[in-house]
């Protein structure tokens, strides 16, 4: 048995010009990719998601670094996995157009360790 700790990691994920740019029907499909993409981080073997933060509504416009645009908190099983999540961007869809979910979206994960502090 391996006492190895998963990776507590931080996806930050922000939206970019292009979706800004797109017409409300490519927006759409953007989302529902979207949508696959995150529910595909859920559904991945070795993740366990801990939470989430959105900051679509006190920030307006893309989002080319901090503050990201929203934040997906989980525990990950090994440094692999979390490059498997971070690949759903360049191997998700967006609806019929030739497009890859990460001509949208920027993914950069935070890769650290849970801190735990000992009581006194």
């Amino acid at each position: 048995m391996s006492d190895k700790k998963p990776l507590r990691v931080l996806f930050c994920m922000g939206i970019n010009q292009n979706f800004m740019d797109a017409a409300r029907e490519e927006q759409l499909d953007v989302w529902a990719a979207f949508g696959a993409m995150w529910n595909g981080i859920h559904d991945m073997d070795g993740v366990e998601v801990i939470g989430n933060m959105d900051d679509d509504q006190s920030m307006v416009g893309p989002s080319a670094g901090y503050p990201w645009t929203t934040y997906l908190l989980a525990d990950v099983k090994d440094y692999d996995t979390v490059v498997a999540c971070c690949n759903l961007l360049r191997t998700t869809a967006v609806g019929d157009t030739p497009y890859k979910l990460w001509r949208y979206v920027k993914i950069e994960s935070r890769i650290g360790r849970e801190l735990i502090v000992q009581r006194a």
